[in-house]
């Protein structure tokens, strides 16, 4: 009985033990899934937008190119990661990466807030010529890596 008691209990503290002890974290891709847009637009398509879809559009487009255009020199899609570049995947790279990410979400925060406020008072024909430009300049992006 004494030993099945003790069998238990060492059980229990290996179990315990394994449940916490620190486990390697997993590289996190640099760029984020959310870069991607759905949809590629025309200026006709545009043309036919109301000023809200426009506006919902305008700040994508930002959103997308903010979560890109830092990264550029590494890749130009999400899936790449330090370890993939060879960038060490320790505690301080990826607390670099992890504080990187979080002052993009506060500026994408604070850029959305902004827009919200001040973006509908734009000219709607302004605000379609961005969105194209936008677009033009992700389409770019997505081209760069082809040349390297």
């Amino acid at each position: 009985m004494k030993t099945k008691l003790i069998l238990l209990s060492f059980c229990f503290v290996l179990l315990g033990v394994s449940s916490f002890a620190q486990k390697k974290k997993e590289p996190q891709s640099i760029i984020s899934g959310d870069v991607a847009i759905k949809k590629y637009h025309s200026k006709e398509d545009l043309d036919r937008m109301q000023k809200g879809e426009l506006l919902g559009l305008y700040v994508e487009r930002i959103e997308s190119l903010v979560g890109l255009l830092p990264y550029i020199a590494f890749a130009t899609k999400p899936g790449i990661t330090m370890s993939t570049l060879g960038i060490p995947n320790d505690s301080e790279n990826r607390k670099a990466l992890e504080g990187q990410f979080e002052a993009t979400d506060n500026f994408l925060e604070s850029n959305q807030e902004f827009q919200k406020r001040i973006l509908p008072y734009s000219d709607t024909d302004n605000l379609v010529s961005a969105i194209l430009y936008y677009e033009e300049t992700l389409k770019a992006l997505h081209e760069y890596s082809e040349f390297h």
